[in-house]
């Protein structure tokens, strides 16, 4: 596994338990479906407004 690094997230009891109801369903674990989640959410704001430069982007 890469060595990523680490975010502490705080949501609501009953997000995560949403969370996990969509993970389950497509077959993902909890973390991999909050990052689909997120990268979904960042190509509709880059749609919307050009996309977000980086410095040294490496990740993807």
């Amino acid at each position: 596994m890469k060595n990523l690094p680490r975010y502490t997230l705080r949501i609501s009891e009953s997000l995560q338990r949403k969370i996990k109801y969509t993970a389950i369903y497509n077959g993902r674990s909890k973390n991999k479906e909050i990052e689909i989640a997120i990268k979904r959410y960042l190509t509709d704001f880059e749609r919307l407004h050009g996309n977000i430069e980086i410095e040294n982007d490496t990740e993807d």
